[in-house]
């Protein structure tokens, strides 16, 4: 039975259209039965709640052992401004965050981080939705790295997919602890979800479904 807190999560996002079923291609290029888009969020009630979700996880796990926060563009920009403000407003962890641009401005003050700029030495906490292969992560830690010698030591995401990475021998979260020492906290997995599902009831053909592909892609 998965907690109180994991179901009122996943309802959450089935609610906002965010946690969908069906046929989705990945980022990764896989073709799988459910789907997590982040950009359905579309309301302020929803990324205010969605905000007290993530906060209460960074409470939780690593509480104001960090320097700053960080939302890779561009669904973690609102990602990790909501978190900022939860932090702040319901836990009084009151930490500065930044994001990056696509492209490098180069007027005004320039560059491609917007926000707080970090320091060598910071301990970053990274705020993302989903990882499926680890393929934004690769291209997030450059983009850090660039700035200044931090430490991404911990990065937050809703739902962990449990696939496998790049290797097929690990699942992606493993991989990203690995090859940069980063532990990732997921609100939820996917084996959440397939629990949550079994006890709502209904959602036989999309459980078989799940079990197909998660014994194709999945490592636990």
């Amino acid at each position: 039975m998965i907690t109180k807190q994991k179901r009122e999560f996943i309802e959450f996002m089935m609610s906002a259209d965010v946690l969908r079923f069906g046929e989705f291609k990945t980022k990764s290029g896989r073709l799988s039965p459910y789907f997590v888009n982040t950009g359905n969020y579309k309301t302020g009630g929803q990324i205010h709640r969605l905000g007290q979700f993530y906060a209460s996880a960074v409470k939780e796990a690593i509480g104001a052992d960090f320097d700053a926060l960080f939302g890779p563009a561009y669904k973690g920009i609102p990602l990790v401004t909501a978190a900022a403000g939860s932090l702040a407003g319901d836990f009084q962890i009151d930490k500065p965050y930044f994001f990056n641009r696509k492209e490098a401005k180069d007027h005004g003050e320039g560059g491609n981080l917007v926000g707080y700029q970090p320091k060598d030495g910071d301990r970053i906490v990274i705020i993302e939705d989903v990882i499926t292969a680890g393929t934004a992560v690769r291209e997030t830690v450059p983009i850090l790295k660039a700035a200044a010698d931090v430490i991404p030591a911990h990065m937050f995401i809703s739902v962990d997919r449990c696939e496998v990475g790049q290797n097929g021998d690990m699942t992606a979260v493993m991989e990203v602890k690995k090859e940069f020492g980063i532990q990732v906290h997921p609100l939820i997995t996917v084996l959440d979800i397939k629990e949550y599902l079994k006890e709502a009831g209904g959602y036989e053909n999309v459980l078989r479904l799940m079990d197909e592909y998660m014994e194709k892609y999945c490592r636990f």
